[in-house]
């Protein structure tokens, strides 16, 4: 999707490649959610563009992820060699990744569970990435769209479930060793390549519980319709804690760390909520928060 601010984003990416002897012409937006991605048409390279000026640090974070799961080898995109990594464009972070060859085929269940358990097996002890800390990227997008004047009744319910959802994170016991873990754990941060599904879009790659990573794909399944040519959710669930080894919604701490799923879900959604369709669907996710309804189903952001 393409925001209202595409013009002033296409401006940071031409910039941004010229500082590092990139041409841009003919670059394409691929997604514009928590980062504005592109892919350059005259190099085998894909440029991400944070969006959320309090989370620029993630973009550090994911080179350095991405390297560690390197030298692990666990499959991963890999920050594209000969580039300068790192390059600050005003309230922007911008990031320089090796295009993977994606054979369009879309990743199955039975592959991010074999993912997830090579990197839950990557050692937590000296691993350098930061440690799982989910409500101050809460706060931090509910801060940063204060500063861009989203309505204030809304901000305040999500302040306020994120402070209730901290206080119920403090009595959760997790039964899972920690580890390091991808942060948002689902098939649409895998790409297919012909060797294999590889990892994509670590900037919420950290060391934190092993837990946090099944609960993507069980909220999917409680919360979005299948798309077309989709299998059921249900038994993308139950595929995955049979092929993990662990059903997360039978753990005693999921309804918690389903709602802080649930919340960033409602909260990536202003920063690009600038089309009907998307504000419509903000405002339902927020509905539901407010109103505590959970079985109303909720489309994806386009």
């Amino acid at each position: 999707m393409v925001t209202g601010d595409h013009t002033t984003i296409r401006t940071v990416l031409a910039r941004a490649c010229a500082t590092v002897g990139l041409d841009d012409t003919g670059a394409r937006v691929v997604r514009c959610v928590n980062n504005a991605v592109y892919r350059l048409e005259r190099h085998p390279i894909i440029v991400r563009i944070t969006l959320t000026p309090g989370l620029r640090r993630r973009a550090l974070a994911a080179v350095e992820a991405a390297r560690l799961l390197d030298r692990h080898r666990v499959p991963a995109v890999q920050p594209a060699q000969g580039v300068t990594q790192v390059v600050h464009i005003e309230e922007h972070v911008v990031t320089f990744w090796l295009r993977a060859v994606d054979t369009g085929r879309t990743p199955t269940i039975s592959e991010l569970a074999r993912l997830l358990r090579r990197l839950h097996r990557v050692p937590a002890a000296g691993a350098g990435l930061p440690h799982w800390d989910p409500i101050t990227d809460l706060r931090t997008r509910i801060h940063d769209a204060r500063m861009r004047g989203w309505p204030v009744a809304d901000l305040d319910l999500l302040a306020r479930r994120c402070d209730a959802v901290e206080e119920a994170l403090s009595t959760v016991r997790y039964e899972l060793p920690e580890s390091v873990i991808h942060g948002d754990a689902q098939i649409g941060n895998l790409i297919a390549t012909p060797g294999g599904a590889i990892w994509c879009d670590l900037d919420t790659t950290c060391v934190g519980p092993r837990e946090w990573d099944l609960v993507p794909v069980a909220v999917r399944h409680l919360r979005f319709r299948p798309g077309i040519n989709q299998r059921s959710s249900t038994d993308q669930q139950r595929q995955l804690a049979d092929a993990y080894g662990f059903d997360v919604t039978r753990w005693p701490g999921f309804p918690v760390l389903r709602e802080l799923r649930e919340l960033k879900l409602a909260a990536v959604g202003m920063p690009i909520a600038r089309d009907i369709q998307t504000r419509r669907e903000l405002r339902r996710r927020l509905h539901s928060i407010r109103t505590g309804d959970t079985t109303t189903q909720w489309t994806p952001y386009r």
